[in-house]
């Protein structure tokens, strides 16, 4: 397949940026916007801590579900219709979230709202590889963290705004707003991108043996795992903030949504930075210093936990620190896996953001099943997932100097 030449530095193509940021930012608004209102969540519907953080485990579930039916589809009949169709089922199922009467009804709404939410991302990554070469991809892959990381810093303010303004359900239905929104810009503006050889490829085989064939690839499964462990120190930082900062930190709601989008600022920074840095070096050159600096900045966060130096001037600049990585790691490992196989890239972003949220959802329930009140079983659960990130890549997806 022919490539599409890379557009140079000093010509963006921005209204495509912030199409696809939004596209991806479906999930993250998802979970950010609500996070000030988990306590009052559970004390509305009479659940519990470990209850009301299940909905972020379920919603990660859902995330991961739900990428492998749209990864496929989007090869086989297009980019543009499976999000037409994600965000008509996000927007329903925000309406159903707002209308809980059980945390029950609740874990099962929020399970259907992320059916929905992930088909942007699985999408979004597509249409960057049908676009951009390697390095390329990796470049506007991180100028997508700009727009979507935008998510992570208002949401939470947006949050705590309206909880005060019209109760917790008031932001899902700020969130069903967005999802139709999104989806009507997306049927005017979006253009197909899909080579014809990616259908003639997806056309010739049914999705098992698309996941057949790439599953035996070393390098895919490196570089997959280590986005996902990546990430999944990020999901269970997400899960866990909240309770953390303001039951334990006693911080306000409000203030909260303050502090996580400080933290949110270092995970743009790292993007935006890994934009400028990938023009001396290559993908696999900034994953190697990204991934040990991590590791060892993981290890002081728990060190830190595990030594009783856990206060909030401590804890809080090294999570800083170690989310910035998260603007190094994702866009590198997902434009390494894209370039393994591009006539089925959407089927290896479905892999890529399958296994990112179901590591994300097994590591923040692992967070919450250990919860006592502390940052020992956040920064414990970090370790693990960012060590493992480090020991996959060198292991399966780097060049062996």
């Amino acid at each position: 397949m022919t490539e599409t030449p890379a557009v140079t530095s000093d010509k963006v193509p921005w209204g495509l940026v912030i199409l696809l940021g939004s596209m991806t930012a479906f999930g993250p608004m998802a979970i950010d916007m609500y996070l000030p209102s988990l306590p009052t969540i559970g004390e509305s519907l009479h659940a519990t801590a470990a209850q009301t953080q299940a909905t972020m485990g379920a919603f990660l579930a859902g995330m991961a579900i739900g990428q492998f039916f749209y990864g496929p589809a989007s090869d086989r009949i297009g980019r543009k219709a499976p999000v037409l169709l994600g965000a008509g089922v996000f927007a329903l199922a925000s309406l159903l979230c707002a209308n809980a009467t059980s945390i029950q009804m609740l874990l099962a709404a929020r399970f259907m709202q992320a059916l929905g939410a992930c088909s942007g991302a699985v999408v979004a990554r597509a249409i960057v590889r049908d676009l951009f070469n390697h390095t390329e991809t990796a470049r506007m892959l991180s100028l997508l963290t700009l727009v979507m990381g935008l998510a992570p810093i208002l949401a939470p303010l947006l949050g705590g705004f309206l909880l005060t303004l019209g109760g917790w359900q008031a932001n899902f239905l700020v969130q069903m707003g967005f999802g139709l929104a999104v989806g009507a810009v997306t049927f005017f503006r979006l253009k197909e991108t899909r080579s014809e050889a990616t259908a003639l490829q997806a056309q010739a085989e049914n999705p098992l043996q698309a996941y057949s064939v790439l599953l035996k690839q070393r390098r895919l499964i490196g570089y997959t795992l280590a986005g996902a462990l990546n990430g999944a120190a990020l999901f269970t930082y997400v899960s866990s903030s909240s309770d953390l900062l303001i039951k334990t930190y006693g911080i306000t709601p409000q203030m909260f949504g303050w502090v996580f989008g400080l933290n949110a600022v270092g995970i743009i920074g790292g993007g935006q930075v890994n934009r400028y840095v990938l023009r001396t070096f290559t993908p696999d050159q900034v994953l190697r210093t990204a991934s040990l600096s991590a590791a060892v900045v993981a290890l002081a966060l728990a060190m830190a936990a595990f030594s009783g130096f856990d206060g909030p001037w401590i804890i809080l600049p090294l999570l800083f620190l170690l989310l910035s990585s998260f603007g190094f790691m994702q866009g590198n490992t997902m434009a390494g896996a894209l370039n393994v196989d591009p006539l089925r890239a959407g089927s290896i972003s479905a892999v890529m953001g399958g296994i990112s949220f179901a590591s994300g959802a097994v590591a923040s329930t692992l967070a919450g099943v250990l919860h006592d009140g502390t940052a020992k079983p956040m920064t414990l659960t970090i370790l693990v997932a960012v060590l493992g990130s480090a020991l996959t890549l060198r292991m399966l997806a780097l060049p062996r100097r």
